[in-house]
């Protein structure tokens, strides 16, 4: 991997457990964890996104997504030409995996959302935690 970060499409991937308002919450009834994840579109507007989780305290994620979920950071750095492009969609997981959902994690979506990247043309991915 050569290019420069001018020249990539990033994506975003975080742990922090959100998703779009419009979309079925993560599981936090499972103490395992949810293994799935959300296609969150760049297009979405901050007002559009929530956080459902109950494994960490995110009061001030909530008042500014971008603490767990640097959206309009990435859009500065596009504007300012220090990165290509965002990727059309990005990617929202629950931090919280254990048990047999680890499976799951590593053998199924994680092959579903690297399918989608390459689809998408990513070059690189920002994962954040929550």
């Amino acid at each position: 991997f050569n290019k420069e970060l001018k020249d990539c499409k990033i994506a975003l991937v975080t742990t922090a457990v959100i998703h779009l308002k419009t979309q079925k919450p993560f599981d936090m009834e499972d103490p395992y964890g949810d293994p799935n994840y959300r296609e969150i579109p760049l297009d979405a507007s901050k007002q559009d996104l929530m956080i459902t989780h109950d494994y960490y305290d995110h009061k001030d994620a909530d008042k500014d997504i971008n603490i767990v979920f640097p959206i309009d950071r990435l859009k500065e750095m596009k504007e300012r030409g220090e990165i290509n492009s965002i990727s059309e969609i990005n990617f929202g997981f629950m931090g919280h995996i254990q048990g047999c959902h680890i499976y799951t994690l590593i053998n199924e979506t994680a092959h579903q959302v690297a399918a989608r990247l390459k689809e998408l043309k990513v070059d690189a991915v920002l994962l954040t935690p929550g």
